[in-house]
């Protein structure tokens, strides 16, 4: 599992190219991901309208 107390979210995740799915990059990104149901349904919509406002995927 991901920890981001040491571990950087940018080396384990990544954004999708319209910015409504957590893809992982890594084994520990993709079980996180997975365990944490990081891309369910709902939370897609969200983001998408989150997207469309601008406020979505963050700018680190």
């Amino acid at each position: 599992m991901f920890n981001p107390r040491c571990q950087n979210w940018n080396d384990h995740f990544t954004w999708s190219e319209d910015g409504t799915t957590v893809e992982g990059l890594t084994a520990i990104g993709r079980s996180t991901i997975l365990a944490l149901h990081m891309n369910r349904a709902i939370i897609r919509v969200a983001r998408k309208r989150w997207v469309s406002s601008g406020w979505h995927p963050p700018k680190d």
